[in-house]
């Protein structure tokens, strides 16, 4: 197997505080040179959460067009901008991401449990984002957080049509308390079910927490693509605290090369995504 990898650093995420995790890229001074770092080591897309002046949560409409003008101009990385937000955004707020014209951003394929929170995703609220992304030339990452949700994407495909750029790309968020466990079985099965969707069909796979490491070695023994960072790991061994993302994108990359699938560069990363087509 000799396809190339895809790599998305996640670096900073909705949940975790700055006072709890003082290495968390909170400002745009930061979030460049996270941005920077990770792409010097192998990533090639990043995928964005921004926080206000008290390292709060945030969809600022300003912060988020700064953001991209901001990063567009530091990296070469694909931006992705999440539209999930914290499991408290309103729907309007999430929708306004795309105002901010990123390369790409997130559509979750459904509602989930999220720890002690519900992370609502209404069916009209899924097919506005897609139609909107669409529509405007932005790439969307349907995010799957259980086996089930690849059938409301296949639903919402049929129903609405391709993407913008006709490349499906999927990501199996694991490991979520409420959604589907980060284990190679729930992996195996979340592949199996891609016959569901378009061929050609690509997915990635992220590992929460402690599953990080299982998903990352699974997803690139089933030919899939990985996603890293703070976001979703803030441990990089036991007892061991991450330093920076670019620490996460480089262990990685090393995987990647072992497996004989070396990380994609931004352009190559592009082309297989269908951005700016």
């Amino acid at each position: 197997m000799t396809t190339p990898t895809l790599i998305t650093v996640a670096p900073t995420g909705a949940e975790s505080t700055k006072a709890d995790v003082p290495a968390l890229p909170v400002t745009l001074a930061e979030l460049t040179a996270t941005a920077k770092e990770c792409e010097a080591v192998g990533a090639s897309v990043i995928h964005v959460h921004i926080r206000d002046d008290e390292a709060k949560p945030s969809l600022d409409p300003v912060r988020l067009r700064d953001t991209v003008v901001a990063l567009r101009e530091s990296c070469g990385l694909i931006v992705q901008l999440s539209s999930g937000g914290s499991v408290h955004d309103p729907e309007e707020a999430r929708l306004a991401v795309l105002d901010a014209q990123p390369d790409m951003a997130s559509c979750t394929m459904g509602t989930v449990n999220f720890g002690e929170d519900v992370f609502l995703n209404r069916w009209e609220f899924i097919v506005e984002l897609h139609t909107r992304m669409r529509d405007r030339g932005i790439v969307p990452e349907y995010e799957i957080f259980d086996l089930g949700q690849l059938w409301s994407l296949a639903r919402l495909l049929d129903k609405h049509g391709l993407p913008s750029g006709g490349h499906v790309h999927v990501d199996f968020v694991m490991g979520v308390p409420g959604g589907m466990p980060g284990t190679v079985e729930a992996l195996v099965a979340c592949k199996q079910a891609l016959t569901e969707l378009p061929a050609g069909t690509t997915f990635s796979a992220t590992g929460i927490g402690r599953s990080s490491l299982p998903v990352l070695l699974g997803s690139l023994a089933a030919g899939g693509h990985l996603r890293v960072g703070m976001e979703d790991t803030v441990t990089y061994a036991k007892g061991q605290p991450v330093e920076a993302n670019s620490q996460l994108v480089a262990r990685a990359s090393g995987f990647a090369r072992l497996a004989q699938r070396p990380p994609l560069t931004p352009g190559q990363a592009r082309e297989l995504l269908g951005i700016g087509v």
